[in-house]
């Protein structure tokens, strides 16, 4: 099975959810109009960006209008959508949550942020999330992470033992450590024989510049596709075969040595 992906690499306007809501839609309705297209893709906190002093009042309530939206375009569309993540109000504080949709529109996987950035003061106005990134794509096992989460492998390793074949990272990575995107992407996405699917903003706000550079890596590490640091829309086929082909080559999952690994 092969499945036709789309990374939307965009800007974001600060603290103007509107704003985004309307732009997002704008950019699915464009891609969509390529062909046919199993699988959308978007950034971390897109309906916001880093405007964490005003979450309280900009945040979506339970994700209700951003479920909404992206699950309307889903269903219209007839395709899965990694809804990059949003600063979600709960009675227990905000979650930076990932949103996925089936072709159906229903919400197959709600993950929040599990590994909070100290740098950027995640921690002051966020809350944790404790559970996993496990969802199925079209019966497929994948699975997805945020940002800063992909500096921890093993919380990823963690997702890669159930058998998954692609990793969806949603994220704004500062343009300074972009390099580190980069060299950790192709990483993960070695170590664990799996498709990485990144995408990174671009653009900047009153604090941070971001890098964009959002990729899609082969289970060799090889890239497929790579942005520069301009809007953009990235493209590849993700062939759940080749990932099978890979583990066999190189058996690394069924040599692992599990009774030494104590932390």
């Amino acid at each position: 099975m092969k499945l036709k992906t789309a990374v939307i690499q965009m800007d974001i306007a600060f603290g103007k959810p509107e704003l985004n809501y309307t732009y997002v839609e704008r950019k699915i309705r464009e891609v969509t109009s390529h062909g046919n297209l199993d699988i959308i893709v978007l950034p971390e906190l897109w309906t916001t960006g880093y405007d964490l002093t005003r979450l309280d009042d900009i945040a979506d309530n339970g994700a209700e209008t951003s479920k909404g939206l992206l699950s309307k375009l889903a269903k219209e569309f007839r395709v899965n959508i990694i809804g990059g993540s949003v600063a979600k109000k709960t009675e227990k504080g905000i979650t930076n949550t990932m949103l996925v949709f089936d072709r159906d529109g229903e919400v197959q996987k709600e993950y929040s942020k599990a590994h909070l950035f100290r740098l950027m003061d995640e921690e002051k106005y966020l809350k944790e999330g404790n559970e996993d990134g496990l969802f199925l794509v079209d019966g497929e096992q994948c699975a997805g992470v945020i940002c800063y989460d992909i500096r921890f492998p093993e919380w990823i390793r963690t997702h890669m033992i159930k058998d998954t074949k692609v990793l969806f990272v949603v994220a704004e990575w500062p343009k300074p450590r972009i390099d580190h995107w980069k060299t950790l992407l192709m990483s993960r996405a070695i170590e664990n024989q799996c498709y990485v699917v990144a995408c990174n903003r671009i653009g900047s706000d009153p604090n941070n510049e971001f890098g964009g550079k959002s990729m899609i890596i082969g289970p060799w590490g090889e890239i497929m596709a790579e942005g520069a640091e301009e809007e953009t829309v990235l493209f590849g086929e993700l062939e759940f075969e080749e990932v099978k082909k890979v583990r066999k080559t190189i058996p690394i999952f069924s040599d692992r040595r599990t009774e030494l690994y104590k932390l």
